[in-house]
């Protein structure tokens, strides 16, 4: 995390403030790091923001977020049944 920040400010970029992108990171740190990767700054060509495919992969990032959360919530019912 720390060499993406390093080499570039699509952090500040894609997040409008610090504590949106730091809850990002906190509580779904796939679906924010996903998301700071596919948003596009925007120039006169390319609309700004998150698009097309890139809302493909950020809808994954989620699920697997998700994903996580609920395996172990199922893992810890295991080892205490």
């Amino acid at each position: 995390m720390w060499i993406f920040k390093l080499f570039d400010n699509r952090l500040s970029i894609a997040f409008e403030s610090f504590l949106i992108g730091f809850l990002g990171f906190l509580f779904l740190p796939w679906t924010a790091l996903t998301y700071a990767i596919a948003f596009a700054p925007g120039d006169a060509f390319i609309p700004r923001g998150v698009s097309g495919f890139g809302w493909f992969i950020v809808g994954f990032a989620f699920v697997v977020d998700i994903m996580s959360y609920t395996s172990g919530d199922r893992a810890r019912r295991r080892r205490n049944a």
